[in-house]
């Protein structure tokens, strides 16, 4: 791998074959644009820092899932504490962030596009917030980023059974949340 060796172009174009994904899958655990974009940048970081040591028992987008999970339950930890208060997200003006920064994640790139929008979307959503965050991620990387469950269990850190388990309780929750909107078609 030519990123490995310190190619920084190499990495260059990992970072946009992934960003999509990573910034999707970590706007959806932290619910915030500005967070998550920042969140997706550390991870970009930390897997840069960390490739030397990359030794590909695992698939690269499954190692980088799982340095994005770390990131955001590392930022969770260290951000409980200060909980006092609430973000003003005026403070992020639109213009902060250069949209045409080669590393910029595309709205157009997002999995969770593909979800119809308007009411059923925000529905969904809504379920989706009220799982837990490890039952919300399990489903967000196997029903919307179409991860294998061992990738998931790397990625989450814990067994298939917990995956699997995770999962089977997650979706049989969001039937209920969603019953009558699964009825209605």
């Amino acid at each position: 791998m030519r990123a490995q060796s310190g190619d920084s172009g190499a990495y260059d174009e990992l970072v946009t074959r992934h960003r999509g994904r990573i910034f999707a899958m970590i706007r959806q655990m932290v619910k915030n644009e500005a967070d998550a974009w920042d969140l997706s940048q550390e991870a970009f970081i930390k897997a840069w820092k960390a490739l030397p040591r990359f030794q590909a028992r695992a698939r690269f987008s499954t190692w980088l899932y799982r340095i994005a999970h770390n990131t955001v339950y590392d930022w969770v930890r260290k951000k409980r504490p200060e909980a006092g208060g609430e973000l003003n997200d005026e403070i992020f003006g639109e213009g902060q962030v250069d949209p045409s920064s080669v590393t910029t994640p595309s709205v157009e790139q997002r999995p969770d596009d593909a979800l119809k929008s308007g009411e059923l979307r925000a529905r969904i959503e809504a379920a989706l917030a009220k799982l837990s965050p490890d039952h919300r991620q399990s489903v967000v990387l196997k029903d919307v980023h179409g991860l294998a469950y061992k990738e998931i269990a790397e990625v989450m850190d814990c067994s298939i059974g917990t995956v699997m388990s995770r999962l089977h309780y997650a979706r049989h929750k969001l039937q209920e949340l969603l019953k009558d909107e699964y009825e209605a078609r």
